[in-house]
């Protein structure tokens, strides 16, 4: 090795580079709602300064934050090397409502901020502090390239960057001395070196997974017959008005929940909170598929469901994707929502006990020496469904920045290619917290579709005899007065009427189960 040092990028990391267009953004965002406290100024404003300084002051524990991509191959395979003309006030930036700032009007900024694509010439992050938010209050608008962090890896990070502690004590930090960038011909020197050993540390891997492994045979088989099954869920998913071609612009929302109302229903109904998550999108994509005068069951809704694979040894990680997906078909066709989570719980008991997310693993493993599977990994992890689920646990306590506590976040995650919506949610503090990406050409009424979220929730609760919390009514009056007045929705009785009657009365069939499990990325 030369003098220089790199850090290559990954095959999964490289998926997201590759999957980017000029209308599919690939970059993770997320919006924090923070009290103001000692960050306010006395002019009424947010001490930006402050701010700026503190993200700086602790980048060193960050690399990835000041370094840039370089093309080893172009479009194949890419590197992160320093960058020597990092600047810090192209990430962190500065904004304002005009006071005071409705939260209607945050979404807004957050849906302009969302929709455009971060510069490949520089670190694939940006920062946006926004003041002048009512009641004393800031927001955070982050953007970070999804070939940098996945979920568990993005709540990681947060950690990073606030504290549990609300007494901020500054460090401060060491001198960055950026690492010497290496050229493209000794990049692709390396490279050479390295597809020259594959074989020699393929047999040597294969050497340690024969010793360490009880039952070889029966392992190796499961993986095959995983990539198999993988291969042939992959296809174009089913049409209606959530899917097709995207464009250039975004619409954000989001919505929060009392998470122990969440657990209530969970407790109820002896199933994990990952199947309520699902149940409740069952409910409002068929709601909003009998208001678009389509018949939900003509359609086969899949959502892809992200899986964690990161193992014990890489928690602590703040960088690269370590995770795999589920295809999970929802009921929309039932209206009944005990029988939608009755169907759910069967699918994803049954998921947890096949090998679907071990397939979409080993097909990132195989582009690691192949670049050229690549694009169908990619696909198996989230192309080949309607929309994205994504439930990632954060920490059940405040964090702060600076001293200044963050009262909610909500996460947005990319859409694929023909994919019109993506649900985003993470538990914070005693909360769950709902963000929806959408493309404004596919669901321009986003507010509809988070509307059809809390009813679904509620009826959901209805179902099962839960009474829901003073909190959980008091987050509906103050959703419902931050809404524009919505028009009444059209409804084709032909087509409800014809859902009802092709609803099955039996629970979704389960295929054949087979061993190995993977921990899921949601609460459970």
């Amino acid at each position: 090795m030369a003098h220089y040092k790199y850090d290559r990028l990954s095959a999964q990391d490289t998926s997201f580079l590759i999957f980017e267009q000029a209308n599919v953004n690939m970059h993770v965002s997320s919006t924090s709602i923070y009290k103001a406290g000692h960050l306010k100024t006395h002019e009424g404003g947010i001490d930006f300064g402050r701010i700026k300084k503190a993200v700086g002051d602790i980048l060193h524990r960050i690399p990835r934050y000041r370094q840039k991509l370089m093309w080893i191959h172009e479009g194949k395979t890419a590197a992160w090397v320093d960058d020597h003309q990092f600047k810090l006030d192209y990430h962190v930036r500065h904004t304002s409502l005009p006071r005071p700032g409705t939260a209607e009007q945050l979404k807004v900024l957050a849906s302009r901020i969302t929709e455009s694509q971060l510069d490949r010439s520089r670190p694939l992050w940006e920062m946006w502090v926004v003041e002048g938010l009512q009641g004393d209050r800031f927001a955070l608008i982050n953007k970070i390239h999804h070939a940098m962090i996945d979920g568990t890896s993005g709540v990681e990070l947060s950690q990073v960057l606030m504290s549990p502690d609300p007494e901020y004590r500054p460090a401060e930090p060491p001198v960055y001395y950026p690492r010497p960038t290496p050229s493209r011909q000794e990049l692709i020197q390396d490279e050479y070196e390295r597809f020259m050993k594959i074989p020699f540390k393929a047999m040597k891997d294969f050497r340690h997974y024969w010793q360490d492994t009880q039952d070889f045979y029966g392992e190796m088989s499961t993986r095959a017959k995983a990539i198999m099954e993988t291969f042939a869920q992959m296809g174009a998913p089913s049409e209606n008005p959530l899917n097709g071609p995207l464009g250039p612009h975004r619409v954000v929302d989001w919505t929060v929940m009392p998470l122990e109302d969440i657990k209530s229903v969970r407790r109820a109904l002896g199933c994990t909170v990952n199947d309520v998550v699902l149940t409740i999108v069952t409910g409002a994509v068929r709601e909003f598929m009998l208001n678009r005068q389509v018949n939900p069951a003509d359609i086969e809704f899949r959502v892809a469901a992200p899986v964690s694979v990161r193992r014990d040894v890489e928690q602590g990680k703040t960088s690269g994707n370590r995770v795999s997906s589920w295809s999970v078909r929802l009921p929309i066709e039932e209206d009944e929502p005990l029988m939608q989570l009755q169907a759910l719980h069967s699918i994803t008991t049954e998921l947890k006990e096949s090998n679907q997310a071990i397939g979409v693993e080993m097909m990132m493993a195989l582009a690691e020496w192949t670049p050229s599977l690549l694009t169908l990994g990619a696909r198996a992890g989230g192309a080949s469904n309607n929309t994205i689920v994504t439930n990632v646990p954060g920490p059940q306590f405040p964090l702060y920045l600076i001293g200044a506590e963050m009262e909610e976040i909500y996460p947005n995650v990319p859409l694929m290619e023909n994919m019109g919506i993506g649900i985003a949610l993470m538990s914070y503090n005693g909360k769950l917290c709902w963000g929806f990406n959408a493309d404004y050409g596919r669901v321009s009424d986003i507010a509809s579709f988070v509307k059809y979220i809390r009813q679904s929730f509620m009826r959901l609760a209805g179902s099962c005899q839960v009474e829901l919390s003073e909190a959980f009514r008091k987050y509906s009056q103050d959703w419902s007065r931050q809404q524009p007045a919505l028009p009444k929705p059209t409804v084709n009785p032909a087509a409800a009427a014809h859902a009802d009657a092709a609803a099955p009365k039996k629970t979704t069939r389960r295929r054949k189960s087979t061993s190995s499990t993977r921990k899921t990325a949601a609460n459970e």
